[in-house]
């Protein structure tokens, strides 16, 4: 067990969530314990998605209703970063948004110029996750981007998965405007390092306290590398055993699930949860 002796310190778990602590609205054995466990130690979970699609009310509510206890404080989405990101270099201008409902009015709640329609006077787009999407929406991208204006993206991750296999991100996505524009965005989100500052900006733990956890090589463990702060995967959705061995991005812990972790947990502690 001395190989997971440095995990008896940490208190701020950074967690990625589909395919890390559930799966479409299943959770994985053990997730509410080891959720409970950080609680009880005095620590603090804060989830870190990329998927731009849901807004943080969204994601309160499906997290609530599977028992897991959160608020607003518990939350750094790729649509947060981006409203930062926004808020700094376009004030004021017209953003085209390629995106669903909720992302769109997450960026109107924060006083941010957007459109969702062709219009001249645009200056940059942005792109999320957009499980609303139409092929008139790639039309307008397309447009925009020959006609020079900026292109953004909330974040890289080419898939989402699903309980029947994986399906288009946005990675995916901007990889078709890519394909028929030869112009790439500007990723907000994981593996940008803004998100875990953002999360320490927030509370009270050091780096060496923090852990990143997620099932994404070239995006959870990518960002908690550029961060410096501990990594750990799981495998549980896109990576696999075998991309261990090929990626730049090597983890410092490898779990089969978030189980596993749990179970080294509670060895370093007298803590036991109890079954919810």
């Amino acid at each position: 067990m001395t190989v997971y002796n440095e995990l008896k310190n940490k208190k701020l778990f950074l967690l990625d969530m589909d395919g890390t602590i559930y799966l479409d609205n299943k959770l994985f054995n053990n997730s509410l314990n080891f959720l409970n466990y950080i609680r009880e130690i005095g620590g603090k979970y804060v989830f870190l998605t990329n998927n731009s699609s849901k807004s943080v009310n969204d994601y309160i509510e499906k997290l609530q209703k599977l028992s897991i206890i959160v608020d607003e404080t518990n939350f750094l989405t790729s649509s947060q970063a981006t409203v930062h990101h926004l808020l700094d270099q376009y004030n004021n201008k017209k953003i085209y948004v390629l995106g669903t409902e909720s992302f769109k009015a997450e960026l109107r709640e924060q006083n941010i110029l957007i459109t969702d329609r062709y219009e001249t006077d645009i200056d940059c787009l942005v792109v999320g996750y957009d499980t609303e999407l139409t092929y008139d929406k790639l039309i307008d991208a397309c447009k925009l981007i020959n006609q020079g204006v900026d292109f953004i993206a909330t974040n890289p991750d080419l898939v989402c998965p699903t309980s029947f296999g994986f399906i288009p991100d946005c990675g995916s996505i901007c990889k078709i405007i890519e394909t028929a524009t030869g112009k790439k965005p500007l990723y907000i989100g994981k593996p940008n390092a803004t998100m875990v500052e953002l999360a320490l900006k927030n509370n009270k733990f050091s780096k060496e306290q923090t852990i990143m956890i997620g099932d994404r090589l070239y995006t959870d463990i990518a960002c908690g590398i550029n961060a410096k702060v501990s990594t750990a995967v799981v495998l549980t959705g896109e990576a696999k055993a075998n991309d261990i061995e090929t990626t730049p991005f090597k983890p410092d812990y490898v779990f089969e699930n978030i189980n596993e972790l749990y179970n080294i947990l509670l060895s370093f502690n007298s803590y036991s949860a109890s079954a919810k």
